[in-house]
């Protein structure tokens, strides 16, 4: 048997995830930002590997197979009670294939545009917001995974855009997708401060008055207040399920959103500004979006793989966190950087 843990390994990762399934090898949590269709190529035209890189497809409909392939094997791998969470952006049509994306930063890897001959994909139009986060969110979806929430990562530093039709682009999609009902989601290890207004002043044209609503119109009503939220009837998990805050029997759990200690339930917009990490070249998967999902996801000595693992950043935050972590990656020249990243000895090799 190959030695998986704590090693990345270079090679297709279906080919990889194959042969790891075959050691009978399994995973608790899966972190991982797939590649965009038609984007961009990491690989020269002429690398033997060349044929094997996800996201040169002809279409978007032969990417979407490709991603589902892709995360059959992953749902494999994974635990009964485990989770992943895919992190993707999107693109713009265009005659060349896609537009958009993550934006190069300065570094020495060699990259290169896709810049296509032929038309839009079908089904699209020139300037058309693609949807790639959530085509992809609803094919894993049809083939049993459970699609369990999207996360929006707002970028308080986005790339500006030379655009004057739209908005700038300023989030990514997160989607958390598990393989059974129920799951292994440890919510107060990734609570987040409370925002100092939390407590609003007011809501629906009635003041807020320690606990009670003043309506000038009305007759005051008791309520329980906006820290204190009944957990909706009928509800029924176990700790560790859906998050270990769900106590009580069906249709009498209570749960408190503040504790005392000044943080909160996260919520579902995260906040994360862009991380250059030197010598790539993008801006890298953030350490901040990795976290939570590791935190959430997994215990410590658990292992949480990324198929996608790039310049190592899932790697090196699970190791931080102190669990142990598998990466597969096609392009060797990541190697140098996954080495100023983790604590391995050496690269596997495939």
């Amino acid at each position: 048997m190959r030695n998986w843990i704590d090693h990345c390994h270079f090679g297709d990762c279906r080919e990889l995830m194959r042969v790891m399934i075959a050691d009978g090898v399994k995973v608790q949590t899966i972190v991982t930002s797939p590649p965009y269709w038609g984007l961009r190529s990491y690989l020269p035209d002429n690398h033997p590997d060349k044929r094997r890189e996800i996201g040169q497809e002809s279409s978007l409909a032969a990417w979407l197979a490709v991603m589902v392939d892709v995360f059959d094997l992953c749902r494999e791998l994974l635990a009964d009670d485990g989770t992943a969470w895919v992190n993707m952006g999107d693109a713009y049509a265009s005659a060349g294939g896609a537009s958009g994306g993550r934006p190069p930063v300065a570094g020495t890897m060699v990259f290169r545009d896709m810049s296509r001959v032929g038309t839009v994909p079908i089904g699209l139009k020139p300037k058309d917001l693609m949807g790639q986060p959530w085509r992809l969110a609803f094919a894993l979806q049809d083939t049993g995974w459970y699609l369990r929430q999207d996360i929006i990562w707002h970028k308080p530093n986005p790339m500006p855009e030379s655009v004057r039709d739209r908005c700038t682009k300023a989030h990514e999609y997160l989607f958390l997708l598990t393989k059974s009902e129920r799951y292994y989601f440890d919510s107060d290890a990734m609570r987040e401060p409370r925002s100092s207004d939390e407590d609003a002043a007011t809501f629906r044209g009635a003041c807020y008055v320690g606990g009670e609503t003043d309506n000038a119109h009305l007759r005051q009503r008791k309520v329980i207040g906006n820290r204190r939220v009944k957990v909706p009837g009928g509800w029924d998990t176990r700790e560790g399920a859906h998050g270990s805050f769900h106590h009580g029997r069906r249709g009498e759990a209570e749960y408190r959103a503040d504790t005392g200690d000044g943080r909160r339930t996260r919520r579902s917009v995260w906040t994360i500004a862009t991380q250059p990490f030197a010598a790539a070249h993008f801006a890298t998967f953030p350490e901040a979006l990795v976290e939570p999902c590791v935190l959430a996801g997994s215990r410590p000595g658990d292992v949480v793989f990324d198929p996608f693992f790039g310049s190592g950043t899932t790697g090196q935050v699970a190791q931080r966190l102190g669990r142990h972590f598998v990466g597969f990656e096609l392009n060797p020249d990541y190697e140098r950087l996954q080495r100023d990243r983790l604590r391995q000895p050496a690269l596997a090799l495939a």
